[in-house]
């Protein structure tokens, strides 16, 4: 048995140079992979979790990033290697889908094609071999009449069927880890729920790990195996999904459950409205000696202005007052 996780990520801190100063968009996160696991990376946007994953294959412009930290797949260093054997892994061991397909794909190729170079690529096939296999990585994935839309371009698919392109095209050299980055978003109910089926079907069937990135927590309870909360560039919880939706510790998880639509309440005149978390992410430029989260927390206290409770240090006193199980989870008035 292995003694270490499929992926360890310590004290990643990612900062980008701009012409307004330093954009620290990642502090000091840490989180782990484990074989054949979902892990969702949830929050609002502008919270890190698309730079988190990024910076795993470091897909990041190098030329304006600056990243510290540790990053290991399988027990070996990935920040400190070249670009040459960067690119090996990239597509091979870790593969990524992105946010949006239409834009990822290039209209100007068949995606039959864009499937196959990636197999010519890494695998080392045979434009006939590619070919075949494209087709079968398209079955795999759902679409239907493989053989024919090997030969369409991207604008003759639907969303989700681009979609579902893109996941064929990433799990082509079957990664160790898959990186998804919104693979839900602007698609309707049913094609989304098709596409977390694949997921699934994907670890179950080629014991792929899994980060999702999303702002959706109904798709985090339906597909994840544990989810790492991420507020301001840190992550503030980090639990089994089962046990994150049961008992919500960090005040910042509890708002984002009571926003589900699920969660709504029924006001005097008889609507049911989502309860919003007031105010914004403050803006990346700011690094406070204080909880991040504390203008917009309804348990705020006075030593959350002068330290960092809420987000370090385990054990202590303030921390374990901020992340004891929050009655609002079962409507209560904390």
């Amino acid at each position: 048995m292995s003694e270490h996780s499929l992926l360890e990520i310590t004290g990643l801190r990612v900062g980008f140079d701009t012409e307004e100063g330093r954009v620290q968009a990642v502090r000091d996160v840490s989180l782990r992979l484990e074989r054949g696991e979902i892990l969702a990376l949830c929050g609002e946007s502008g919270c890190g979790k698309s730079v988190t994953a990024m910076s795993i294959p470091r897909l990041l412009p190098p030329e304006t990033t600056r990243l510290s930290g540790s990053i290991r797949l399988d027990g070996r260093e990935l920040t400190d290697l070249p670009e040459s054997a960067l690119r090996a892994i990239r597509g091979k061991d870790v593969s990524m889908v992105f946010q949006e397909p239409m834009t990822s794909l290039n209209p100007s190729f068949t995606v039959g094609f864009q499937i196959a170079e990636v197999l010519r690529r890494h695998e080392g096939m045979s434009r006939t071999a590619a070919r075949s296999r494209a087709v079968e990585l398209l079955e795999l994935v759902g679409i239907p009449a493989p053989a024919r839309r090997v030969r369409e371009y991207p604008h003759q698919l639907s969303g989700g069927m681009r979609q579902r392109v893109m996941i064929a095209i990433a799990v082509a050299c079957s990664p160790r880890v898959l990186i998804a980055d919104e693979p839900t978003t602007a698609l309707d109910v049913t094609i989304q729920a098709g596409v977390l089926d694949v997921f699934r079907d994907l670890r179950d069937r080629l014991g792929t790990a899994i980060i999702l990135i999303t702002h959706d927590l109904g798709v985090v309870a339906d597909v994840a195996d544990r989810a790492v909360v991420m507020y301001a560039g840190r992550a503030v919880e980090e639990a089994p999904v089962t046990e994150l939706y049961a008992r919500p510790r960090h005040p910042y998880t509890a708002g984002l459950m009571r926003a589900l639509p699920s969660a709504a309440v029924t006001g005097e005149d008889g609507r049911r409205r989502l309860t919003e978390i007031p105010g914004l992410v403050p803006p990346p430029f700011e690094d406070p000696d204080e909880c991040a989260f504390h203008p917009r927390c309804p348990r705020v206290r006075e030593d959350c202005t002068a330290t960092r409770p809420a987000l370090e240090a385990f054990g202590t006193e303030h921390r374990a007052a901020c992340f004891h199980p929050l009655s609002t989870a079962a409507g209560g008035d904390a």
